[in-house]
């Protein structure tokens, strides 16, 4: 099911569809920006394993 949606890094409105090869960013340009951003280190996933090894350690 299609859907309209607001790119994630400069906010147009943008066909969230199999047709768009960018989804769910509206060009490549927004895409590469997203992508630097997480060669930066401004994105990260918890890493769970370490939240708990700290945890063991305070206890």
């Amino acid at each position: 099911m299609d859907r309209i949606i607001k790119c994630p890094i400069c906010k147009k409105t943008v066909l969230y569809s199999v047709q768009n090869p960018h989804r769910p960013f509206c060009s490549e340009k927004c895409r590469l920006i997203d992508l630097g951003q997480w060669f930066e280190g401004d994105y990260c996933i918890p890493d769970d394993a370490q939240a708990d090894d700290d945890y063991n350690q305070e206890h």
